[in-house]
């Protein structure tokens, strides 16, 4: 699946269809070692790898049953043991030879909110801006949820109708009690719950009043969208939905796959003429701004300020587009006024609030260095992409 913004290809999804993914499923499992070295333990949940379980994936209801509180110094050995029973979250993919991680600080992902079944946790989305809004959210998640109950609510929360938050509620909730009646019925390691697919986790996740058109090139695919819509209560959005049948594929016909394998490419060239380099490495990523031949401008301060903030708007798009995650570390041009070195920041702060995986904006080091750090959800694409994938899922 492929977001795309005036054209532009901004995000794309991917999920092998031999491949079963991880993140988001719910087991019963079984601490095989406690390392008290790393202060983490590994958990078998029947998958194969066995998840890393760190100490501060561990929920409020196991610390306070070992007389532990949240902040302090956790003895993992004093709190897990070996053979111990666990409902236990895979929170990442395993990456290269590290195994996949997990929580068992649970959440499930409505529409409209994050249900933290073991946590006491309230919060709101950063996009939701308005004041009032977030207090009368606040106001009725709290009527909602127990008191060691979290509930966070997401963007699609933002004016949406108190009938509607409450039966979002009710759904997440009545998952979780479904999943305690499983836990309770069966031996580990086993699986309790299984994340939505590709499909119904980006409706889910992306659909939104700016989004225009939902194209789809297959029938099955197509009427599974509308019984999610129905399902979800958003019939307002069926005529959005769009069945391709054009002859050449749809990612083809969009211009989806030329920009993909473009983004494949460590040149990312800029409007004006510079360009981007972006080189990926394991412990970070380093992208170099480039100047070009732009000469519509009066002086070389005010060019080399276009490309910066060219190279501003740019960079969230190809962290989006190319799932980088972990440290970056971005060489903008030198620029000698104060002034233009804010703009420049404060662009790049602006555009970084578009991405829904948490980026931030951390600071310019002493040599002009700009830092940014990205939550890690994954793979990048070029590590998903990179082996032939390409090919041979293009029709997904």
């Amino acid at each position: 699946m492929a977001l795309l913004e005036d054209g532009r290809l901004t995000e794309i999804y991917y999920e092998h269809p031999k491949r079963r993914r991880l993140v988001g499923n719910i087991y019963k499992g079984v601490v095989k070692d406690v390392l008290s070295g790393i202060s983490a333990a590994f958990v078998d949940v029947g998958e194969g790898e066995n998840l890393f379980l760190a100490a501060k994936e561990l929920n409020e209801a196991i610390l306070r049953a070992r007389g532990y509180r949240r902040g302090e110094p956790i003895p993992i050995g004093k709190v897990l043991r070996g053979g111990q029973e666990l409902i236990v979250q895979v929170k990442r993919e395993g990456i290269g030879e590290k195994n996949p991680q997990g929580t068992t600080r649970i959440s499930l992902a409505g529409r409209y909110w994050v249900f933290l079944p073991k946590d006491g946790r309230l919060g709101i989305s950063r996009r939701i801006e308005d004041p009032k809004e977030e207090r009368r959210l606040k106001k009725i998640a709290r009527q909602l949820k127990h008191e060691d109950e979290g509930l966070i609510a997401r963007t699609a929360a933002a004016y949406a109708s108190e009938a509607d938050l409450e039966r979002d509620f009710k759904y997440l909730l009545g998952t979780w009690k479904g999943i305690e009646e499983q836990a309770a019925r069966v031996s580990a390691p086993a699986l309790l719950y299984r994340e939505p697919g590709l499909i119904q986790r980006v409706l889910r996740d992306r659909l939104a009043p700016e989004v225009e058109r939902v194209v789809v090139d297959a029938k099955k695919a197509y009427d599974l969208i509308l019984d999610f819509l129905r399902y979800l209560h958003l019939e307002e959005y069926r005529d959005r939905v769009e069945l391709y049948r054009g002859k050449r594929p749809l990612f083809e016909a969009r211009g989806v796959e030329a920009q993909l394998r473009e983004s494949l490419q460590p040149k990312v060239p800029l409007p004006s003429g510079g360009s981007l380099v972006i080189a990926e490495t394991e412990a970070l990523t380093a992208i170099d701004v480039n100047t070009g031949s732009d000469t519509r401008h009066r002086t070389q301060e005010q060019a080399i300020l276009h490309t910066n903030l060219e190279a501003a708007v740019e960079i969230p798009r190809q962290l989006r587009l190319r799932k980088i995650s972990g440290i970056i570390v971005v060489d903008f041009i030198d620029m000698k006024r104060k002034e233009n070195v804010r703009k420049v920041i404060r662009t790049l702060q602006e555009e970084l609030k578009k991405d829904r995986v948490p980026a931030d904006f951390i600071d310019m080091t002493e040599l002009g260095l700009v830092e940014i750090t990205r939550k890690r959800e994954g793979e990048s694409l070029m590590e998903m992409l990179g082996d032939g994938d390409l090919a041979e899922g293009e029709d997904e």
